[in-house]
């Protein structure tokens, strides 16, 4: 025989009654219907909070385990992963200028992205342009979840060139892919190389690729603007100029060290 629940409504309900709970002490316990009866209010609010604590610690964890993989995907060197564009240092005003340029580039990168706009960071070893590349790369990871790749030209042309072997696990067109997939791809020791005219087709394959895509690269080198050109070729050299692209130079002493807290 079934009960319909306008009947279960209308049952008569005992009155409310004191119970003892081990932890909370005394509270009045509500009939609900025949033999049920409401709990401790105090268990059933820890029950809930730690429910919600465990929640939060799964998403947590969650989210720490997605950007430590997020985080080794990018190739960022371990020492830079903790440069970000806050805790640059500048205290000239072409300091300032890369800097706000750094900024910039991050906070407008949806724009960036449109045109692909490009960046050629030049000047001495130690002025902080792979800690401003950093803090682009971490502000565009953290803030949007946008796919960076950090490498250096060496690493880029050996990955492609790796597949030439007998038995690669890839394809020369699947190590181009990898490195144009990328909505940013960072080039760091760009003309420490010899300058071959495989590594300079590699690069032009890559780099133009990106380029019709409309996908930005920023440049990072130890050498001045003209040598870069020289090294690079005027082809490639042309694109990265193109829609804006900026060589912002960095030639003031090393600034190594000199990382706020």
């Amino acid at each position: 025989m079934t009960t319909s629940l306008s009947s279960l409504a209308s049952m008569p309900r005992a009155e409310p009654r004191q119970q003892v709970c081990e932890t909370h002490g005394a509270f009045e316990s509500i009939n609900f219907i025949g033999r049920i009866w409401s709990k401790c209010p105090g268990c059933a609010a820890d029950a809930a909070a730690k429910e919600k604590a465990e929640q939060d610690a799964r998403e947590h964890q969650a989210r720490k385990a997605a950007w430590e993989q997020r985080l080794g995907e990018s190739c960022i060197p371990p020492r830079f992963t903790d440069r970000t564009l806050n805790n640059f240092v500048a205290s000239t005003p072409e300091q300032e200028h890369a800097l706000a340029f750094a900024t910039a580039y991050a906070d407008g990168f949806a724009e960036v992205i449109k045109t692909g706009r490009s960046a050629l960071f030049v000047g001495n070893v130690g002025t902080g342009k792979t800690h401003l590349a950093a803090g682009i790369a971490l502000r565009l990871m953290r803030r949007d979840g946008r796919p960076v790749l950090f490498t250096t030209v060496m690493r880029a042309v050996r990955s492609v060139k790796d597949t030439w072997s007998r038995g690669a696990d890839k394809t020369e067109a699947q190590a181009v892919a990898a490195l144009v997939f990328p909505d940013l791809l960072i080039l760091d020791e760009v003309g420490v190389q010899f300058g071959s005219e495989a590594e300079k087709l590699i690069l032009f394959d890559v780099l133009n690729e990106r380029y019709e895509k409309r996908r930005p690269t920023l440049l990072l080198s130890n050498f001045g603007v003209d040598e870069v050109r020289a090294y690079l070729g005027d082809r490639i050299f042309d694109r990265l100029r193109e829609d804006g692209g900026e060589a912002i130079p960095f030639d003031w002493e090393s600034q190594r060290g000199k990382v706020q807290a």
